[in-house]
């Protein structure tokens, strides 16, 4: 195999050999039975369909399915037209609209599972929204996934972060939502790491009180919540509010720095997954949900831990930006031809980030096709002036 040159932040360009040189071998499953593992998909931009993927992005539906039927062949579920698709980020309602839709019949082609978040982002975030204008995007958003014939994710909403007043404000919206859905839905608690307009969702800027609220809207209606994800980076948070669900509602951890040892739990208990870093780990992800189906606890933590540096940098600040790395890597495995992103979104990262998410996809055993993957990163290296002569600086 040719040799590699990476840079590094001194300027210096060094000769990387792979640790993992041969194709990973990809697992097949049709469900896991421990645990619900959703993998929050992203979508592949059409490099062609526009000529301002800012203003005007274009989604390539046959590669974007393609992969959605990657997942599922791998056991996974779908989370669709959440953040990792760009949603509310490049990602509007319109295109939203019909990656449910189109998403919601290709799982039902296949048996797949697939949920898919309804939120508010055809609103647009301002003091002067109304509770009842947020109802009403709710229950449009809403009414169409169900139409699909889709689990509903209740996405957290910017415009309600906007303008509520109160803890009440939030009650009030998630109790009339959460009485008018015909099945249990994913709440979802997304932290202001990964949107900064979410800051003190539930009406508090501290965690422990926005969790009372949650709580107490979760209780309240406990029969219409399946179960909770939440995203806040904080492992001993999300213990708290495991151990403090009514019965029969499930944490879905989103947590991408601290899955692992979620996922395997505790004797009191333990989180199913609705991950974005499972669409850039899916191999490994399957492959360590299959140890834990067969008891093989060891196992599953080997192969999951291993994928944890790669997740962190993947997700490090800032978080938002996470989206670049999941589709770079999605480009290195060969799931799409090209590394463009909708709202150019490729720009968000470094050509030093995408270098050492190389590296650590390598260590941690997630390239599929480790010579693809070398071949796809020399011209990116290129491009960015680093030269690929056996020569080192």
């Amino acid at each position: 195999m040719n040799p590699i040159y990476l840079p590094d932040k001194n300027g210096t360009i060094s000769r990387y050999s792979l640790v993992h040189s041969t194709p990973l071998a990809v697992p097949s499953k049709a469900k896991f039975t421990s645990r619900v593992a959703y993998s929050a998909a992203h979508v592949v931009a059409d490099p062609f369909g526009s000529d301002d993927p800012v203003v005007n992005p274009a989604v390539d539906w046959e590669s974007t399915m393609k992969y959605r039927h990657y997942l599922w062949s791998l056991g996974m579920s779908v989370a669709e037209a959440m953040d990792t698709a760009q949603r509310g980020m490049g990602l509007g309602w319109g295109d939203a609209k019909e990656l449910i839709t189109r998403s919601a019949k290709e799982a039902k082609s296949v048996g797949g599972d697939i949920a898919c978040g309804a939120g508010t982002d055809h609103l647009a975030p301002h003091p002067s929204v109304t509770i009842e204008e947020v109802i009403q995007a709710y229950e449009e958003q809403v009414a169409h996934v169900e139409a699909s014939g889709s689990k509903v994710i209740l996405m957290a909403s910017r415009a309600l972060a906007a303008c509520a007043q109160s803890p009440e404000d939030y009650k009030y919206v998630y109790e009339r939502i959460l009485s008018q859905v015909s099945r249990p839905v994913i709440l979802h608690w997304l932290g202001d790491m990964f949107d900064p307009n979410l800051a003190g969702y539930w009406g508090h800027n501290h965690v422990d009180q926005a969790m009372d609220v949650c709580l107490e809207i979760i209780s309240d209606q406990s029969d219409k919540v399946e179960g909770i994800k939440i995203s806040l980076l904080d492992e001993k948070k999300e213990v708290q509010m495991r151990r403090r669900l009514p019965e029969g509602v499930r944490m879905y951890t989103g947590d991408d720095f601290n899955y692992p040892s979620l996922i395997e739990g505790d004797e009191l208990g333990y989180s199913h997954a609705l991950l974005g870093i499972f669409d850039a780990i899916a191999p490994a992800a399957s492959s360590a949900l299959q140890y834990l189906d067969e008891g093989k606890e060891e196992r599953f933590r080997e192969r999951l831990d291993a994928t944890v540096p790669l997740a962190r940098h993947i997700f490090q600040k800032p978080t938002y930006a996470y989206k670049t790395g999941v589709v770079f890597l999605a480009y290195l495995n060969g799931h799409q031809s090209h590394f463009r992103m909708i709202a150019g979104a490729e720009s968000a990262r470094s050509i030093l980030h995408f270098t050492e998410l190389f590296k650590l996809a390598d260590q941690a055993n997630v390239l599929t096709d480790p010579d693809l993957a070398m071949q796809r990163m020399k011209p990116v290296l290129e491009l960015a002036g680093v030269s690929q002569m056996e020569v080192v600086r």
